[in-house]
C-alpha cells in the first residue's frame, strides 16, 4: 500500500520534466488591420525639372516604394548634382517625419542624351506600420489581424532582420504567441 501512495501522489517525476520545458509564448500588444485602400502610384517627375530636382523625385519613389505606405515623400539633393558620370552626392528624402539618406553615384549617359544613368543606395532602410500591414495582408486574404510588438508609424533602421515581430491570426483562430520576424528589404518589408 505504500507503494501505491507514493507513486499515486502526483510525484516527482512531472516536476523534473517540467523544468525543462520552454515558457509559453506571449501575444504580441499591438493589433494590425487590413489597410484601406492601395498605395497610389507616384507620378513621373514633370517636364522641364532641374537635374537636381529629377533625382529627388525618383528618390522620393524609392522611398516611397521602401515604406509601402500611403503619404507624401519629400527630397533634397545637393545643388550640386551635375549629369557629369562619378558625381557622388546624398540626398535626404523624408517621409512621416523619418529621413532616409541615400548614397547617389552618376553614371554614364543612357540609350538617349536626355537619359542619365545612376546608382542610388539606401543608407537605412523604412519600416512603416502600414506597410508591413499591407505586406501581411496583401499575401493572404484569410489573415482576420496580425499582432505584433509595436510598430512604429515609420522609422529609419538598417536593412535585413529587425527586432520586430508579428503573428498573423487566421480568420476564426485565436492567436497562439508563435510570431514571425519582420524583415526589411530595399523593395519594403517582409514578414517570416
Amino acid at each position: 500500500m505504500a507503494g501505491l501512495l507514493v507513486s499515486g501522489c502526483g510525484g516527482g517525476g512531472d516536476e523534473a520534466s517540467d523544468k525543462g520545458a520552454a515558457p509559453a509564448p506571449s501575444l504580441l500588444p499591438q493589433k494590425l488591420t487590413p489597410p484601406e485602400g492601395k498605395v497610389p502610384e507616384y507620378p513621373e517627375a514633370p517636364d522641364g525639372l532641374p537635374f537636381t530636382e529629377i533625382v529627388a523625385h525618383e528618390l522620393e519613389r524609392r522611398t516611397l516604394s521602401l515604406a509601402n505606405a500611403t503619404g507624401k515623400p519629400s527630397g533634397k539633393c545637393p545643388d550640386k548634382v551635375s549629369s557629369k558620370p562619378g558625381t557622388q552626392v546624398t540626398c535626404t528624402v523624408s517621409f512621416k517625419g523619418v529621413d532616409v539618406e541615400w548614397n547617389v553615384t552618376i553614371g554614364d549617359k543612357g540609350w538617349s542624351d536626355n537619359v542619365v544613368e545612376y546608382q542610388a543606395v539606401p543608407q537605412t532602410g523604412l519600416l512603416t506600420r502600414e506597410g508591413v500591414a499591407r505586406i501581411i495582408f496583401g499575401n493572404n486574404h484569410e489573415i482576420d489581424y496580425a499582432l505584433c510588438n509595436n510598430i512604429p508609424e515609420a522609422v529609419a533602421i538598417p536593412l535585413g532582420e529587425t527586432t520586430y515581430e508579428c503573428e498573423e491570426v487566421w480568420k476564426g483562430k485565436e492567436p497562439t504567441g508563435y510570431n514571425q520576424k519582420v524583415q526589411l528589404t530595399d523593395a519594403g518589408p517582409r514578414v517570416y
